[in-house]
């Protein structure tokens, strides 16, 4: 009676490790879900390889599945820790998300090589370099520097006095353009 107690006992460590060892990120990825370029989503883990390479490393849920996906690839990755969105094979982390969204670039995929099975494709990537910040809106991607920041306050926020007030007063700090963004944001959305 002891042993079949004792196998019983084995069989159900043996099965509650096996769960664990599927819900746990293998050791560097990070818990995901990944939107690709079709529209299909994976669940699973990633390892960040944005900011180096324009890509990340998936396992899946079951940790048999591993591939590298290029920006290009991909619509969408979202962790506990961040969202990104992907635009011409760059990864973009969103700062804030509505009518506008405001971005923050994280990757450079300019020149980078894909293939479609033996043919190479190379990306043009985005403007801008990693760090910059961005408005993206209506499928259209805009760079936000102290040139261009006037024009974005006069056409994109127009219509939201409060949003304008508060963009005016950044003096120069692109970053802290996502608090106009999402005054904006609030106010479209009402």
């Amino acid at each position: 009676m002891k042993l079949k107690i004792t196998f019983i006992l084995l069989l159900l460590n043996l099965f509650i490790a096996v769960v664990n060892a599927q819900n746990t990120a293998p050791e560097g990825y990070a818990s995901a879900t990944i939107t690709l370029a079709n529209g299909e989503a994976k669940t699973g883990f990633i390892k960040d390889n944005i900011k180096k390479s324009a890509s990340v490393t998936f396992i899946d849920v079951s940790g048999n599945n591993k591939k590298v996906y290029e920006g290009i690839d991909i619509n969408a990755v979202k962790t506990d820790a961040s969202n990104f969105i992907c635009i011409s094979g760059d990864f973009f982390k969103t700062l804030t998300s509505g009518k506008l969204n405001f971005l923050q670039k994280s990757s450079n995929a300019a020149g980078k090589v894909s293939y479609n099975g033996a043919e190479p494709i190379f990306s043009s990537g985005t403007e801008g370099k990693i760090g910059d910040y961005f408005i993206y809106a209506d499928k259209k991607l805009k760079l936000l520097n102290k040139k261009t920041v006037d024009s974005f306050i006069n056409t994109d926020l127009t219509g939201c006095a409060e949003a304008i007030e508060k963009a005016k007063t950044i003096n120069g700090d692109i970053a802290k353009m996502q608090e106009a963004v999402e005054i904006y944001n609030n106010y479209v959305s009402k």
